[in-house]
């Protein structure tokens, strides 16, 4: 019976259907096997997708044993706030830290609480800015910044020399968040946690003092306690940069405990409606537990946590 088909399909036909029927063999494999790409946890991350109405991006590494967790990890997001970690760290690693910026009230866009609290004072330092801007997500900030580094080219420039391919800025605060659906703007979930990865853990980019400082900051962010930090177990701690607007939710960082290497997290989300916010947020926070309880099952650092 196979010949006979076979005589009414092409050989191109044929080569299609044995190269799907490989691929879903494959799928099936990896799907059993490779934890970064298992089925059940992509699952997981599903349900909460459907749960919240938004659409989830994802990496994650366990510092512990180099496992990682992805789900959409290679799908551009607007990264809206979490940039700033980059912006920063740019900083802390071009320009000396007290450096004398001027400013004035031409320099105040939306959400510049830090710069308009020193206006009276004329200046910033290179180091205030950036504690602005991570710890505040101080707009005005994070523009000094980008256009004392040399625009927002620059910007693009220290994201590739660190191995964000995907990474690319175009506009300033606040008009970067303007369109959630523009490719500009935006990164991926796999380069933004590596990024997190070289600033925050690795030694090759900033000088430990910085790594220390940019980490600080992070620790002191007061805009995150709705997102990855408040789906963390008692005892744990984040550092993170928050991103958000126009209906998503961002949070890209470190979380431990007091016995474990960090675990690098990036989560994205992205929602057509605008009033999404607090659904994208609890959607954060729901999974990084499940992250973290899948990296619970591969590492008995984690063995005695309640990631429920």
């Amino acid at each position: 019976m196979w010949r006979e088909v076979k005589q009414h399909m092409s050989n191109k036909f044929i080569k299609r259907v044995v190269k799907m029927k490989y691929w879903k063999i494959l799928s099936l494999v990896f799907c059993t096997f490779a934890f970064a790409v298992n089925c059940k946890a992509h699952a997981g991350v599903k349900q909460i997708e459907t749960k919240y109405n938004v659409k989830i991006g994802v990496y994650a590494i366990d510092t512990n044993n180099g496992n990682s967790f992805s789900y959409r990890q290679d799908e551009r997001f607007p990264f809206q706030s979490t940039v700033k970690m980059v912006v920063a760290a740019a900083a802390l690693k071009n320009i000396e830290a007290d450096e004398r910026i001027k400013i004035s009230s031409d320099d105040i866009v939306f959400w510049s609480p830090i710069v308009r609290l020193n206006l009276d004072r004329g200046y910033m330092t290179i180091k205030e800015l950036a504690e602005a801007a991570m710890s505040y997500s101080d707009n005005a900030a994070t523009n000094i910044l980008i256009t004392r580094l040399g625009g927002t080219k620059s910007i693009n420039e220290f994201a590739k020399s660190i191995g964000n391919a995907s990474f690319y800025l175009e506009n300033l605060e606040p008009n970067l968040n303007s369109d959630p659906n523009n490719i500009h703007d935006s990164s991926t979930p796999k380069d933004m946690a590596q990024s997190v990865q070289k600033l925050l853990i690795e030694n090759n980019v900033l000088s430990q003092e910085n790594q220390h400082i940019l980490k600080t900051w992070m620790m002191n962010n007061t805009t995150g306690y709705k997102k990855i930090r408040y789906g963390l177990p008692l005892g744990w701690s984040a550092a993170e940069k928050t991103g958000g607007g126009s209906g998503t939710s961002h949070d890209i960082g470190i979380v431990w405990s007091p016995a474990c290497k960090p675990i690098v997290l990036a989560i994205y989300t992205f929602s057509n409606k605008k009033d999404n916010a607090q659904q994208a947020d609890k959607a954060i926070a729901e999974t990084t537990k499940f992250i973290l309880d899948e990296f619970s099952k591969k590492n008995i650092c984690f063995s005695a946590t309640d990631f429920k």
